[in-house]
């Protein structure tokens, strides 16, 4: 059994951008973020996005952006203390990663401390995130992601004893939140104050809730008022579509730093954008068509190097990819089909040679939304979750049991 909330998404935010505004010129101070031993010089976050934030997709938003935080997408807890081979393949990081940021998800505090505990004995990262923000069902409906803080006895003891492994090895622990399960069932204002005081180093506040999934536009005025409670940095995520955006983020809101989720998806020249931008200049890269090849080609050979030399896994990974690459661009179905039948390099390299390379950046879709922006038409919870903001000893028995799908990708 489970519990579901069905009751109408109340948000009534809109996408406030105007051309006008994205004209103006906007003087945005932001500093270097401290992270426990870690120094953020520039705090732009790359966020953890399921089947995305490998490490080839890192590097190249690395290769573009500024001295930042990275994030590996998130790595089921239960899943890492089973050796599962692929949890173990997504905690590679590539040699040139400045800072390896790591995100871990789980349930049950004893799991996600064994996993924290194998992070920090075999040295898998610099950095690590917990996930408190995943709003699918598959998630929640175990009592995790966005779903978790609102039990606020778990909530503190995985941070806390997340935090005792990693701050006995130097290795700063943040957290990823939601405003709450829908907005008669707010979580943020507890969890920032519990994370802080469990030792969380910082906060990023992806500002809607788990109801509101990714419809309408993120209330960044939430990130404002997470940011005037706490003593730890905030990051702010939600809509940051282009370098405008996240100045105006931070203008509008005060928060320490930005965090990039579906913006970047086919664009990681966005984080070049975005460093250009908070350096206070006004030049952005809008790659031509040949150049975005020749980013899909690169990404294409690192992902070829993650499977460790399988060209058909690598290029099955590039198809979702090559979608957002070449959205806006008039290339025609075929060519799109095409790419997506490709089990090879070469085939990809073949597809590659028959574009027209000189074909400039579609102009109506610079710096707008892209990926997912539906409403969850349902929020899936354990059964009475809602009931209290602790959980009961029948609650716990049932979230912490063998569950094999929970050790799987």
């Amino acid at each position: 059994m489970e519990t579901t909330i069905t009751s109408p998404h109340e948000t009534e935010n809109l996408d406030p951008r105007t051309d006008s505004a994205a004209d103006a010129v906007e003087v945005v101070r932001i500093h270097p973020v401290k992270l426990g031993s870690i120094t953020v010089p520039t705090p732009v976050m790359l966020s953890p996005m399921a089947g995305v934030t490998n490490w080839p997709f890192r590097v190249l938003c690395e290769e573009y952006g500024p001295d930042g935080l990275y994030v590996a997408e998130m790595i089921t807890a239960r899943a890492l203390v089973a050796r599962n081979p692929k949890a173990l393949r997504l905690c590679r990081f590539a040699p040139t990663e400045r800072v390896r940021s790591l995100q871990l998800y789980g349930v049950d505090p004893s799991i996600v401390e064994q996993a924290a505990r194998i992070v920090v004995d075999e040295n898998m990262a610099d950095h690590v995130d917990l996930n408190f923000g995943c709003p699918v069902p598959k998630v929640t409906r175990r009592g995790g992601g966005s779903a978790l803080p609102w039990k606020t006895d778990l909530f503190a003891e995985i941070l806390r004893r997340v935090v005792k492994v990693c701050d006995d090895a130097g290795i700063p622990v943040t957290a990823k939140i939601r405003v709450g399960i829908d907005h008669e069932h707010e979580t943020f204002h507890e969890a920032g104050r519990i994370a802080q005081e469990e030792g969380c180093r910082a906060v990023t506040l992806h500002a809607r809730t788990t109801a509101e999934y990714y419809g309408g536009h993120s209330d960044w005025s939430r990130i404002g008022e997470l940011k005037s409670m706490l003593d730890i940095p905030v990051f702010g995520n939600g809509d940051i579509w282009g370098a405008e955006d996240a100045l105006a983020m931070i203008r509008q809101t005060g928060c320490d730093g930005v965090a990039i989720g579906r913006g970047c998806q086919g664009r990681p020249w966005l984080f070049a954008n975005i460093r250009n931008a908070f350096e206070g200049s006004r030049e952005r890269l809008n790659p031509n068509l040949g150049e975005v090849c020749a980013v899909i080609w690169r990404h294409a050979e690192l992902l070829t190097r993650f499977y460790d030399g399988d060209e058909r896994m690598a290029v099955h990974d590039l198809r979702k990819h090559i979608a957002w690459y070449l959205k806006g661009f008039p290339v025609g179905g075929s060519t799109r089909r095409a790419f997506m039948e490709c089990e090879s390099l070469d085939d990809v390299r073949r597809e590659i040679g028959r574009l027209d390379p000189t074909v400039e950046y579609p102009v109506r879709i610079i710096d707008k939304p892209r990926g997912r922006v539906r409403f969850a038409k349902k929020v899936h919870l354990p059964y009475g979750w809602l009931d209290s903001r602790v959980t009961t000893h029948e609650q716990r028995e049932t979230l912490f049991g063998d569950d094999p799908m929970d050790a799987s990708y």
